[in-house]
């Protein structure tokens, strides 16, 4: 258009306006090829029928730009289920009123409470406990607590918050008001104070505990009840590497040429439920290494391992004043279980019949109430030869009983027979 006004080259302004129009017409011409490939692309893979087979090695069509539809998002990495299926060994869940108690911040000490059980459990035992998981619950009740072992629980209680435990000790001068309760650990009969009549309850003769107390005796019972659940293949293998620092040769004789871990396992699991200290672990290898060439049999390897530990298995049992109070298996129960004694290949089992088990259940029962009501420990004296029968007979109804036999009383200890225990009893 400038090249047609009078004056101007004319020539000039025509070549140029000739070289704009044609890089114009190019780069329009180059986007609508742009744009119409998609589409060819996409009408032929629409084309393709059944009888029509993509081409060898070609991957399927599909979502996405080999498939021809629009681009999705990447797909979300897998969760990782994994990490949900290890348990926790010892977990204690707490309803919402207890948080106080468990949360340092808060003024809480039952945590460092349970620090203190577990040094004081592996001082009693010979073994360290795993950590315990602490968390609340909110299906619990406010003041309920429960305690579990590998996911299962295995003790649960209620507590009164802002209230505290009275217990009569026998010798109380008068009684208090309160709401009757059980202690959660030994099932006394108890009551629910409130706190500020603590000093008035503890003035006429009561003994009064927080609530925290109440929880750690708790708790301390129950491991000492389950120590030999706790107590895994990987705990005794520390073990044994620790007696190995010092007595290699025991060690060396002893595994695996006699006996397997899981066997020496087997053992101390036999000990430790009937709470005996395995922290003499090189006289338990020793006695192992002395007899596991005769018998593989691990309760009788027990036994043996049990009279090399008698002084400190009788040592919870003795008075202040160096007597063991107990009571003595009649020789009419010893003669019945002994008949019922019966050996195979895998061992010796007592095959008694239900009436014969009920009867010495009920005389045993009744002994040990006998013991109690003189505020003594509950422990009978049979023979070797029937002890751990005996044992295994009442561990399930009588779980506070101690069996012991004439094989591991030492020759300082005094006895203080109380009576005998008969058929007589169960009449």
């Amino acid at each position: 258009f400038l090249g047609l006004l009078p004056g101007l080259p004319t020539m000039a302004f025509c070549l140029t306006g000739a070289v704009i129009m044609a890089g114009a017409w190019a780069l329009r011409r180059r986007r609508l090829r742009q744009e119409a490939a998609p589409s060819a692309a996409a009408a032929g893979a629409g084309r393709r029928g059944p009888r029509e087979p993509a081409p060898a090695g070609a991957p399927p069509a599909g979502p996405g730009p080999a498939g021809g539809a629009a681009p999705q998002a990447a797909p979300a990495a897998p969760e990782k289920v994994e990490a949900l299926l290890p348990l926790d060994v010892l977990e204690l869940e707490v309803g919402y009123g207890l948080i106080p108690l468990v949360d340092d911040e808060q003024g809480g000490e039952l945590l460092e409470r349970i620090r203190s059980i577990r040094r004081q459990f592996a001082l009693e035992s010979g073994f360290i406990v795993p950590p315990m998981h602490v968390r609340d619950n909110l299906q619990l009740r406010p003041g309920e607590y429960a305690i579990l072992i590998k996911g299962d629980e295995v003790a649960r209680a209620e507590m009164m918050v802002g209230h505290q435990l009275a217990m009569d000790p026998g010798d109380a001068r008068r009684t208090v008001p309160g709401i009757p309760t059980q202690e959660p650990s030994f099932g006394l009969a108890a009551l629910w104070i409130p706190d500020e009549r603590r000093d008035e309850a503890q003035h006429a003769g009561w003994t009064v505990v927080d609530l925290p107390s109440v929880m750690a005796t708790h708790l301390t019972e129950v491991l000492r009840g389950h120590a030999d659940e706790l107590i895994s293949r990987q705990d005794v293998q520390k073990l044994v590497d620790g007696v190995a620092q010092t007595n290699d040769k025991v060690v060396e004789e002893l595994l695996p040429n006699l006996l397997t871990l899981g066997q020496v396992q087997k053992v101390l699991q036999n000990l430790l439920r009937e709470r005996v200290s395995i922290r003499d672990m090189p006289s338990i290898l020793e006695v192992l290494a002395d007899h596991a060439s005769m018998t593989r049999d691990v309760d009788l390897l027990t036994e043996f391992v049990r009279q090399r530990l008698a002084r400190s298995i009788i040592r919870g049992y003795v008075t202040a004043g160096g007597e063991l109070p107990l009571m003595t298996i009649g020789q009419d129960i010893e003669e019945t279980l002994s008949r019922s004694i019966t050996e195979t290949e895998r061992g010796t089992y007592l095959t008694l019949d239900p009436d014969s088990g009920q009867r010495i259940l009920n005389a045993v029962s009744k002994a040990m109430g006998q013991l109690t009501s003189q505020n003594f420990q509950p422990v009978v004296l049979c023979s070797p030869m029937v002890r751990r029968h005996l044992r295994k007979l009442t561990e399930r109804f009588l779980s506070n009983l101690a069996v012991l036999s004439h094989s591991e009383l030492t020759s300082s200890v005094r006895l203080k027979i109380l009576g005998e225990v008969t058929f007589s009893y169960a009449d």
